[in-house]
Formats: C-alpha cells, sequence, structure tokens
C-alpha cells in the first residue's frame, strides 16, 4: 500500500468544504462530516483512556482485559469513519458488535446489577471511560442524524451503540477492580 497523505494541508477546505472519497464536495457541518468528526473526538479520547490504562495495569493488574478489549475499538472506529467517508466502502462486520456484547454480558455479571445511578467519577480513569462513553453516545447521535437523511449500513450503528453500552460497564468494572465505590447519584432531597 502506498502513501495515503503526502501532503497534509490542500487548500481546498478554506471555503468551508471538504471531499469525500467518491469525489463528492460538501459542506464541513454536513451531517457526514459531523458524524466523521465525532468519531474522530471519541477515537483520541479512546487513546487517551487506554494510555491511561496501560499506566493502570502496574498498580491494577486485572486492568489489562479492559485495554485488551478496548484497544481493537479504535481500529473498528477508524473504519466505520472510513465507511462515512467512502460510502460504498464495507469495513465493520457483525462479528465485532458481537465481540462487544460478548465483553458486556461477562463484564455485567461481574459487577452485578445496577442499583442505583452512578456520576462519572471515583477516579481519573474511571472519569475517562464515562467521557468516552458520553462521545461514544454523541457519535452514535450523530450518527443517527445522518440515518435519517442517508442510509448507514445497520453494523456500524449497531457497533457504536454496542461500543457505548460497553463503556458504561468498563466504567463500572475499573471501579470494582480499583477498590472504588461507585459514585451513586443521590436525590436533591436525600444528603
Amino acid at each position: 500500500m502506498g502513501f495515503r497523505l503526502s501532503k497534509i494541508y490542500t487548500r481546498t477546505g478554506d471555503k468551508g468544504e471538504t471531499g469525500l472519497a467518491d469525489g463528492r464536495r460538501v459542506g464541513k457541518d454536513h451531517p457526514r462530516i459531523e458524524a466523521i468528526g465525532e468519531l474522530d473526538t471519541l477515537n483520541s479520547q479512546l487513546g487517551l483512556l487506554l494510555a491511561e490504562l496501560d499506566e493502570a495495569v502496574a498498580t491494577w493488574p486485572a486492568l489489562k482485559d479492559v485495554s485488551d478489549v478496548l484497544r481493537p475499538s479504535q481500529h473498528r472506529l477508524f473504519d466505520l469513519g472510513g465507511e462515512l467517508a467512502m460510502p460504498e466502502y464495507q469495513a465493520l462486520q457483525q462479528v465485532e458488535v458481537e465481540r462487544l456484547e460478548a465483553a458486556i454480558d461477562s463484564w455485567n455479571e461481574e459487577v452485578g446489577p445496577l442499583e442505583n445511578f452512578i456520576l462519572p467519577g471515583g477516579s481519573r480513569l474511571i472519569a475517562q471511560t464515562h467521557v468516552c462513553r458520553s462521545l461514544a453516545r454523541s457519535s452514535e447521535r450523530r450518527c443517527q442524524h445522518l440515518n435519517a437523511v442517508e442510509p448507514l449500513r445497520a453494523e456500524g450503528l449497531a457497533y457504536v451503540n454496542r461500543l457505548s453500552d460497553l463503556l458504561f460497564v468498563a466504567a463500572r468494572l475499573i471501579a470494582k477492580r480499583q477498590g472504588i465505590a461507585e459514585m451513586l447519584w443521590r436525590a436533591a432531597d436525600k444528603p
């Protein structure tokens, strides 16, 4: 495979448009570009989460499998972004959705049922996992918005939905494996 980016700036986007791989030019605020951008933001924050997990494994070795399960998601998010940039391209497969579902089921069994709403926090790692979860939800909304205008493949929509679920359960699992009590929401009238 040859070089994909021989020149970083092209000046072709200076007037508020960008090119898609199929040759179309669309506004930088087009729903397709908004969805790609939100996936990119999620992927960047996921990279930060993975770096923090890698550092935390020295203290909490049980976190390694969290990192191992999440790491391929950076590649799959890039695949999904590719599908959005090249509408005829198909990279994500149903097996990836099933991989996330299996991890969700396994981790959820370990953490047990949720007894109350939980807040993002308790440790930097838990909070960063929730940042990723909320960005996955935002990515899903952007993809669904695009899907209403230009239909997308079901696998991509399912993948980003399951990834947000996985990140929620991952935050709970990290708390458990770090020995940190989950921060439970309390109503305003409760102490």
